[in-house]
C-alpha cells in the first residue's frame, strides 16, 4: 500500500516565517505602488526592497515589550530601513497587513487543496469505469433493497465531489480579496488608488468596502466550503466501514504486509483510515462553527476573530489537504470482494428481487394487494427461517406462476440495463 502525501507544503504557509514574509509582501506591494504614484522615490523602493529583513528571534524580543505582533515585525523591518522606514506601513492600519496577507495564506493554502480535490475526482472515475458492472445490493435503512453495481454507488461520490470542486473553486475566488484603507476603512490617510494597485501587485481584488477589516462571512463561507468537503469525507469513508464489517464483507481497506489491527486478536483488520477520516471531520466542523461565530464583532472591528482564526485556518486547511489525500490513499488500496457482493445480493434465495416478483404477479391478473401478501410472506418466511425465497415461491400454489415466469424475475441483468445511461450523464 503506498501512502503519497507530505503535509509540509501546505504547513509551511501557516508557519511564523512565512506569515510575516506575507506581511512583509503585502508592505513592499503598498510601497510599489506608492512609488508608482510618485510617492516615493524609485531609489528608496529598490533600496527598501533590498534592504527589508526580518528575524523572528528579533520579532518576539520586541513583541514581548509591546505586545503587539504587527508593531513588533514592523519595528524590527524597519532597523534593516533606517533612513527608509519613513515610507513603511504610510497610512495603514494592522489589519490591513493581516486581512491582506490571510487572503494570500488562503490563496496558496487552496492552490494545493484544489489539486487534491481533482486527483480525488480523478480516483473515483477510474474506480467508477472498472466497476461499472460489479454487482452488489444497494440498501436503504440498513437494509438490503435491491441489486445496484458498485460503479454507480462510486458515481454517486463523484457526483458529489465535482459539485465540491465547483462550491471550493467559487469560495475561493470570493476570498481572494485585500484591503489597503486604513483605520475604519475610510481611506483616512491612504487612497482607494493605493489599495487598488497594491491588490493588483498580490492577485487580489480590493474589497468593495472594509470597516478596518474584511468582512468575516467570507471567511465563514470558506470555512464552510472545507466543511461540506470534510462532510462529504466523512459520507463516503462510513459506507467503507459498514462494508467491511464482518457479516457484509464487501469491500476492505489495503492491509500491508506487516501491519497488525488488534493487540489481542490477531484475525482483526479494521478500517482504521475511514474512521481517522470520519474523526477529523467532526475538527473541520467544528472549525467552521467557530468561524460563523467570528462574524458578529463589536462596531468596525475587534480581535475577537483573531485568536480562533490563528488555529481554524491552518488547521482545516492543512486537514482537509490530508483527509484528500488519505481518502484518495485508502481508495486506490481498497480490495472489492466482488464474489461477496454477488453473494449477498443472493442471500435468502434472493429476497430482494422481490419487487420483480410483485410486479409479475400483478401483470398476471392478481391485485397489488394480494400479489403483496403473497410475497411478502414467502420472503419474510426466507429470511426468518435462513430459507430460500425462490423456493418458497417455487412451492406456494398461491403463485400463479410458471417457472420460467418466476426464473426471469431472478435475472439481476434487469436491474442494470440503465446503468449505461446513468454513466453517460457523467461523460462517461
Amino acid at each position: 500500500m503506498i501512502e503519497r502525501y507530505s503535509r509540509e507544503e501546505i504547513k509551511k504557509i501557516w508557519e511564523p516565517e512565512q506569515k510575516f514574509q506575507y506581511y512583509l509582501d503585502v508592505e513592499l506591494a503598498v510601497c510599489s505602488a506608492y512609488e508608482q504614484l510618485g510617492q516615493i522615490p524609485t531609489e528608496a523602493l529598490e533600496r527598501i526592497k533590498n534592504n527589508a529583513t526580518f528575524s523572528l528571534n528579533r520579532i518576539d524580543e520586541i513583541e514581548a515589550v509591546v505586545n503587539h505582533d504587527v508593531i513588533a515585525f514592523l519595528t524590527n523591518v524597519n532597523e534593516s530601513l533606517k533612513e527608509d522606514a519613513k515610507y513603511m506601513h504610510m497610512g495603514l492600519t494592522s489589519s490591513d497587513i493581516i486581512d491582506t496577507a490571510l487572503a494570500i495564506q488562503i490563496q496558496e493554502a487552496s492552490k494545493i487543496i484544489k489539486k487534491d480535490i481533482e486527483r480525488l475526482i480523478e480516483v473515483l472515475k477510474n474506480l467508477a469505469q472498472q466497476h461499472r458492472k460489479t454487482l452488489c445490493i444497494g440498501r436503504s435503512h440498513g437494509i438490503q433493497a435491491e441489486p445496484m453495481t458498485f460503479g454507480v454507488k462510486l458515481l454517486n461520490w463523484l457526483d458529489i465531489f465535482e459539485r465540491q470542486y465547483e462550491r471550493f473553486n467559487f469560495a475561493t475566488e470570493e476570498i481572494r480579496i485585500g484591503q489597503i484603507s486604513g483605520p475604519v476603512g475610510t481611506f483616512s490617510n491612504v487612497t482607494p488608488q493605493i489599495e487598488e494597485i497594491t491588490c493588483k501587485l498580490l492577485n487580489l481584488k480590493p474589497a468593495r468596502i472594509s470597516t478596518q477589516i474584511i468582512q468575516r462571512d467570507y471567511h465563514a463561507h470558506y470555512l464552510q466550503t472545507l466543511a461540506l468537503i470534510a462532510t462529504s469525507i466523512e459520507q463516503c469513508a462510513t459506507e467503507i466501514r459498514h462494508l467491511q464489517r464482518t457479516e457484509v464483507n464487501e469491500a476492505e481497506e489495503g492491509f500491508k504486509s506487516g501491519q497488525k489491527g488488534s493487540s489481542a486478536m490477531p484475525h482483526k483488520k479494521n478500517p482504521i483510515s475511514s474512521e481517522n477520516l470520519c474523526g477529523l471531520a467532526r475538527i473541520v466542523r467544528a472549525n467552521s462553527i467557530a468561524s460563523l461565530e467570528n462574524i458578529p464583532l463589536w462596531h468596525e472591528r475587534d480581535i475577537s476573530h483573531s485568536s480562533a482564526e490563528r488555529i481554524i485556518f491552518p488547521d482545516s486547511t492543512i486537514l482537509i489537504d490530508y483527509m484528500l489525500n488519505r481518502f484518495c490513499n485508502t481508495l486506490e488500496n481498497l480490495v472489492i470482494k466482488k464474489e461477496n457482493m454477488y453473494k449477498n445480493a443472493h442471500s435468502y434465495g434472493g429476497i430482494v428481487f422481490s419487487q420483480k416478483v410483485l410486479l409479475k404477479l400483478i401483470e398476471k391478473g392478481l391485485s397489488r394487494e394480494n400479489a403483496y401478501t403473497i410475497v411478502q410472506k414467502n420472503a419474510h418466511e426466507a429470511f426468518n427461517n435462513n430459507g430460500s425465497f425462490k423456493q418458497n415461491l417455487i412451492n406456494d400454489t398461491n403463485v400463479t406462476l410458471s417457472l420460467p415466469e418466476i426464473e426471469s424475475c431472478f435475472d439481476y441483468n434487469a436491474y442494470l440495463k440503465n446503468i449505461d445511461k446513468i454513466y453517460q450523464r457523467f461523460g462517461l
